[in-house]
């Protein structure tokens, strides 16, 4: 019951399958949430996108607290639930936001109220930036800096599924709609960027260097995750309105209820304020070295999406405890025993040197060096991805020298400038090295790299970097990859799962 589901039952449920006890937490989950599209559900998405009721201006604070009161109910609802699903037997944080997905796709306050639920008689544990969230039955193994933008993402591809519904429904016969096919595959390369760096992070807990209780990756997702996610929900919000689906439709009024839950979450500008200066802070040790070579070895563990995270001492070879529960654990600094990355991305596993030989690696297939698959012009698509990782990483060095200094000021515009524009590039260095680490001759759509290009483009244009040069436009086959996704009913996550509703 531990290992991955197997054979074509694995791939019926996600192209990257998790093992079978996360898989059938997740579809118990389902069920036990009901029909999304049943309005009399109240797990539905109409009923949790519906306004709540207009109170009057006098109303007393007698009343306001049973308002509350209702809320906390609804939310120990759906904690029990949790519980009933097996959430509380999934220990790997990856693999346990990955089981919660059903509800956090649904509602992110609520979801995340849910998650933080103390249990029965007990207040929810509340959220705070930068601590590991409370003891609960479902939550004690996922920090809440990392929950936050683990459900920001879940929601907001609810919310891109609904555009794509609108967009694809009618746009074949309407040009006007057609146009919004290149919008939403951005957005839809946007968001499997935010995933796949959310997903790295819950499985590489690093030793906490930003900030107390996060590592890097995981200030950096505090940061990039709501700030890029910001202008992809102002985006749907545009597709949304001009497909006809206002705030009373399902698609606007769950477009509206997710704007009002982000400070709930944390994920609102405030948060990402939070973990910017986190990382302006900490911008000396962002300037790390580069190594000397690209790797040549296998994608380290947490990029591996497919696969469990790294064993540790006492753990089985497949990242499984004795007892067949998943481990999710690393050695106490986040490394692999000895303190080395497997495949030689840098002597002590330290993340800034991880990603900056991540994005090395991608920048030497544009001249067919170290992995160069694509600097013969064979591969039009992996010459274009190299050629904008090599820009890419050309800004990076740049940056070393100001961020050996700006820590002295974290408070000064400089800084948080600087900050922002690091973050944007673990992000690219995220993408590369989770598009690699699928692509193991499957075709899978999250090993190709059409998304990878099309996430990278959107990255280069927050920093100002110009492009490389002439491209592929890879807008057409992400479109194609959604519109088919939406068809089959399957999700807009990393993995590919398969919807039950």
């Amino acid at each position: 019951m531990a290992g991955p589901v197997p054979g074509a039952l694995a791939h019926r449920y996600a192209a990257l399958p998790p093992p079978l006890r996360v898989a059938l937490a997740a579809l118990r989950l389902e069920v036990l949430l009901g029909d999304p599209r049943d309005a009399a559900n109240p797990y539905s998405l109409p009923a949790l996108a519906a306004p709540a009721p207009a109170r009057a201006g006098s109303a007393t604070s007698a009343g306001a607290a049973a308002s509350a009161g209702a809320g906390e109910g609804r939310a120990g609802r759906a904690g029990a639930l949790l519980t009933a699903a097996g959430l509380g037997q999934i220990r790997a944080a990856d693999q346990r936001v990955r089981a919660l997905r059903p509800l956090l796709r649904r509602d992110l306050a609520l979801g995340h109220a849910a998650v933080t639920w103390g249990g029965p008689g007990m207040p929810p544990a509340r959220h705070v930036r930068g601590q590991a969230a409370e003891s609960s039955p479902v939550s004690s193994s996922v920090p809440a800096a990392l929950l936050g933008p683990a459900a920001l993402v879940a929601a907001a591809g609810s919310v891109l599924r609904q555009a794509a519904l609108a967009v694809a429904g009618r746009g074949g016969g309407e040009p006007a709609l057609r146009q919004w096919q290149p919008v939403l595959a951005a957005a839809f390369a946007d968001l499997l960027a935010c995933e796949s760096l959310t997903c790295v992070a819950l499985r590489r807990p690093a030793a906490p260097a930003p900030g107390p209780g996060v590592g890097l990756l995981g200030a950096v997702a505090g940061y990039v995750v709501p700030t890029v996610l910001a202008d992809v929900l102002a985006q749907l919000g545009l597709v949304l309105a001009e497909c006809g689906h206002g705030p009373a439709s399902t698609g606007g009024g769950m477009l509206a209820k997710l704007t009002r839950d982000l400070p709930l979450a944390g994920v609102d500008a405030a948060g990402a304020a939070h973990w910017q200066a986190r990382l302006a802070r900490a911008l000396p040790a962002l300037a790390a070295e580069e190594p000397r070579t690209a790797h040549r070895g296998p994608v380290p563990a947490p990029f591996r999406l497919a696969g469990p995270p790294a064993p540790a001492g006492g753990e089985q070879g497949d990242g499984h405890t004795p007892d067949g529960h998943e481990s999710g654990r690393l050695t106490p600094d986040g490394h692999e025993p000895g303190g080395h990355e497997p495949g030689g991305y840098g002597v002590g596993g330290d993340d800034s040197v991880v990603l900056s030989g991540l994005l090395r690696a991608g920048a030497a297939r544009a001249d067919g060096g170290d992995g160069g698959d694509g600097g013969d012009g064979g591969d039009t698509g992996r010459a274009a991805l190299g050629a904008l990782a090599r820009r890419l990483l050309t800004e990076q060095r740049a940056l070393r020298r100001p961020c050996r200094t700006a820590g002295a000021d974290p408070g000064a515009v400089a800084a948080r400038a600087l900050a922002d524009r690091q973050a944007l590039l673990w992000l690219a260095a995220a993408v590369l090295g989770v598009r690699e680490a699928a692509d193991d001759g499957r075709g899978l759509f999250l090993g190709g790299t059409h998304w990878a290009l099309l996430a990278l483009t959107g990255i280069a244009g927050r920093l100002g970097v110009p492009m490389p040069g002439p491209a592929p436009d890879p807008r057409a086959p992400v479109w194609a990859e959604l519109a088919g996704r939406v068809r089959r009913g399957v999700d807009c996550d990393v993995y590919a799962t398969r919807l039950l509703w």
